[in-house]
């Protein structure tokens, strides 16, 4: 609820950032107004002399002073640093400026408004800077400066609103509560430093709740008509200011007289602040050449530090902008050596800022463009004048100790050399060929350059002209999914629905290239929603992992399953157990023995993960726990098929694994008839000889069904599931039986009881598969209640494999397999007569 208030907050600051803009300066000029024409019109040292106060100076106040301002420089210094690895100082210089000079003047206001002096502000000042964060901006300035277009710079602001303004909020009010205590201390200097941090950050958090996002939004939509307009105002200025001045004095004879005549209120308050001391005078000029040298002198360094150092855990790189011809061709496939263009980049922090930058990622800029093959796409340039950064590079290569001299040099790397030349580091060995994409400058030129080398060792040249691999957020891949990236597999998605189940209608997701598949769940779907939608229960929750261990005699063995099993033994390994993870809860233990082996199947709940690699950590920390009561125990492997994993096996059928989940529903006879193109007793008929006799005579396990597993895995592969679980997850018994009053309507149910599905980790944060989570309503975590996304979407998975089972069936019974998948599954192409592809004609 409450990110949900700030989300239309920024929205609305961002939508209208004129009316914001305005409204902030008039209330700012509204406070100055009213404290400069109403109430008392003194102000010491300006229009009267200020009264001399013997005062006596402290030890302690000097102290307290003199380690305010050692802190305040390491704290710019350690600011500036951290700041430079959001990779760009643009962002840096934007959030910088509107930060430190918005919230100084602001805060000055209203220290002026609530009749405070501003003597003391000299020695305030490094407090004042011990205040600033430039953190939460910048990160709200990188949210708005991802964007494409001014639409999306609105939802940008409000998304980073939405995840930045509670935490700001409170860490505002923690602020003020802590300092204020120092209003209490006893120390004048101090007191009057923490009377001036809490003002501070009140202004700074209104700064960043209104006219920081707001001046973001208006400079990235018109940002050369606000610098035509400050232009003109610039010019302008002085001339308004003098006549000000000439005019304002004298308009009240009786009003006290200025000392200095030709002072104005606003110059008298600057030369007042700049009368620092020499220790304020080094304070400032220390955060001022770090600031400067952390902007405009760091950039290599850090970028090469980001890339090199640790290339499988380094942040996640985003390509605001992917130009044509960004993997760099040789003569070999090109007619001629094409220039390079370099690719900006933005990293995500490694600090706790990753989970605002993280839904950056989901939109990045880079133009959805299908491209296979070396087809170069023509987009549109997103640099500001459609000029890119050209590199010279030389047509002849270069030696080999040259070029490890440009990978190595923070100031060019991998850009400024040719495909050729890194191709001839990688054979050298200078290069690992697993860790192309993170040398590279961009990770698609590493995916480009690995093609290239193994084109050469394929029978076919040319045979990978047809995989893209273009316009792809490897960052996603890398670490996560797959190495020795060649390219990504496009795979038809079609659309079975609406699937009416538990209440709800789901427009489910099938990834497939078997034809009818898709068009057959599809009637299966409104069959069951004409007969009133389809009804689902989880019955079990729990995945497994066995290890197998050893003991040195049977009876040893035997001895360790006693205790396993007894309460003392599942409490010490649950403690264990569940001390890895915050999801992972350990339910119960089978054990069993052969010999001296000992299998051992845990089973636990694992929110919505999938959970195989959280419950193997579980795992091995219970086994740990276990040798320390059975010294003699001996591990011999984490997994000992016990579990069981991707195999055929009757533990899974019989014990569940995964989610265990049944789904029924019941057909009316007229839509059996005019949809299912059958009746309900040839359904029962053929469901009995061919699900239920016919697997039994082949001594199937779990394949009491019709094709199960195809539903399965159409639905894994487009949600991004691991499709290799589609063995196990595939276990099913489809039941038919006649019900209804006339006994001609036809109930169906199906019971699977081995789905292995999550919808966080693998391949669920990839974009295309979390694009079709978000159709079913299930990408992510559960926010309200851990593992509801999971669950839901296998018991989506069970009515679609339901609503397969029941066309299909009504396709045998009415004898329409065959001649359907003679209509719809059969290509019309003559891929003779296509040009370019693998296929050949005979000699």
């Amino acid at each position: 609820m409450l990110s949900r208030l700030f989300r239309m907050h920024g929205l609305f600051v961002a939508s209208h950032p004129w009316e914001v803009i305005v409204g902030t300066v008039t209330l700012t000029i509204c406070m100055m107004s009213m404290k400069m024409f109403t109430g008392n019109d003194k102000i010491c040292g300006w229009n009267y002399e200020c009264p001399k106060l013997e005062e006596d100076v402290l030890s302690s106040d000097i102290i307290i002073l003199t380690i305010t301002r050692c802190i305040a420089i390491l704290y710019i210094y350690f600011q500036f640093q951290n700041l430079r690895q959001l990779g760009s100082k643009y962002i840096l210089g934007i959030a910088g400026l509107f930060t430190i000079f918005s919230s100084f003047v602001f805060s000055t206001v209203v220290i002026h408004f609530l009749d405070k002096e501003l003597t003391g502000l000299n020695e305030a000042l490094p407090f004042f800077l011990l205040l600033i964060d430039l953190s939460r901006a910048s990160a709200l300035a990188k949210f708005a400066l991802s964007s494409n277009s001014q639409d999306e710079v609105r939802e940008n602001i409000s998304r980073g609103m939405a995840i930045l303004g509670p935490t700001f909020t409170l860490d505002a009010l923690v602020e003020c509560l802590v300092i204020g205590v120092g209003t209490m201390s006893g120390v004048r200097q101090l007191e009057i430093m923490c009377c001036f941090g809490c003002m501070s950050v009140l202004a700074n958090y209104f700064v960043f709740m209104t006219f920081f996002p707001a001046c973001v939004s208006l400079v990235l939509e018109s940002l050369g008509l606000v610098l035509v307009h400050a232009h003109s105002r610039w010019i302008a200025e002085p001339a308004a200011q003098n006549s000000t001045v000439e005019n304002s004095v004298g308009l009240d004879e009786n009003a006290p007289k200025r000392i200095e005549p030709n002072v104005s209120l606003w110059q008298f308050y600057l030369s007042r602040m700049a009368s620092m001391d020499i220790e304020q005078v080094i304070t400032l000029g220390l955060a001022l050449l770090l600031a400067v040298k952390y902007i405009f002198f760091e950039q290599a360094e850090t970028e090469s530090t980001l890339s090199l150092k640790n290339p499988i855990t380094s942040p996640v790189i985003v390509q605001k902008k992917i130009p044509e011809n960004c993997c760099r061709k040789q003569s070999g496939l090109l007619k001629n050596n094409q220039k390079s263009n370099t690719v900006e980049e933005a990293l995500v922090p490694k600090d706790g800022n990753a989970e605002v930058i993280k839904p950056v990622l989901a939109e990045s800029s880079t133009k959805a463009t299908f491209v296979v093959g070396s087809c170069n796409p023509v987009e549109t340039s997103s640099f500001p004048n459609g000029k890119e950064e050209e590199i010279e590079l030389p047509k002849e290569p270069r030696s080999i100790e040259e070029c490890v001299r440009i990978l190595g040099n923070a100031e060019k790397g991998a850009k400024f050399l040719t495909d050729a030349e890194v191709i001839s580091l990688v054979n050298a060995k200078h290069i690992p060929a697993y860790k192309l994409e993170t040398l590279m400058e961009t990770q698609e030129r590493g995916v480009s350059i690995r093609r290239q080398m193994l084109s050469k060792k394929l029978p076919e040249p040319s045979s990978l002209q047809y995989l893209p691999y273009r316009n792809y957020n490897y960052s996603l891949v890398m670490g996560a999914c797959c190495e020795n990236v060649i390219g990504y597999m496009p795979i038809p998605v079609g659309v079975a629905g609406p699937l009416f189940l538990d209440n709800k209608e789901f427009q489910v997701p099938m990834a497939t290239t078997e034809g009818c598949l898709v068009a057959s769940t599809n009637r299966g779907c409104r069959a069951i929603s004409l007969g009133g939608g389809a009804s689902s229960r989880v019955l079990a929750d729990g995945m497994t992992r066995g290890p197998v261990v050893r003991l040195p005699t049977a009876c040893q063995a035997a001895e360790v399953k006693v205790w396993l099993e007894s309460p003392e033994g599942f409490k010490i390994m649950k403690e264990a157990f569940d001390s890895t993870s915050r999801f992972a809860r350990l339910q119960k233990l089978l054990i069993c023995l052969a010999g001296r082996n000992l299998y051992i199947r845990f089973q636990s709940g694992t929110g919505d993960a999938m959970g195989m690699n959280m419950i193997s950590k579980g795992t091995e920390k219970a086994l740990a726990r276990l040798n320390e009561e059975f010294p003699d125990l001996q591990v011999i492997a984490i997994s000992g098929n016990y579990c069981t994993d991707k195999k055929p096996a009757a533990i899974n059928w019989i014990e569940g694994r995964g989610k265990s989940v049944v789904c029924e529903a019941v057909i009316p006879a007229k839509v059996v008839k005019e949809v299912l193109k059958t009746t309900t007793e040839d359904l029962v008929e053929v469901n009995i000889n061919k699900n239920l006799v016919g697997s039994a005579m082949a001594g199937s396990i779990g394949g009491y069904n019709a094709h199960a597993a195809n539903i399965v895995t159409a639905i894994y592969i487009a949600c991004g599931q691991d499709a290799a679980q589609n063995v196990g997850s595939s276990n099913c018994i489809t039941l038919m039986e006649r019900t209804g009053s006339t006994n001609e309507d036809l109930y169906i149910s199906c019971t699977m009881p081995s789905i292995e599905i999550g919808t966080v980790g693998g391949g669920t944060n990839l974009l295309p598969q979390q694009a079709c989570l978000q159709m079913l309503g299930v990408q992510g975590a559960s926010q309200d209640n851990p593992g509801e996304n999971a669950r839901q979407l296998a018991k989506i998975v069970c009515a679609t494999v339901m609503a397969g089972e029941l066309s299909l069936m009504a396709a045998l019974a009415a004898g329409h397999l065959v001649k359907s998948h003679m209509i719809h599954n059969r290509s019309k192409i003559n891929l003779q007569d296509l040009q370019g592809t693998c296929t050949k004609k005979a000699a």
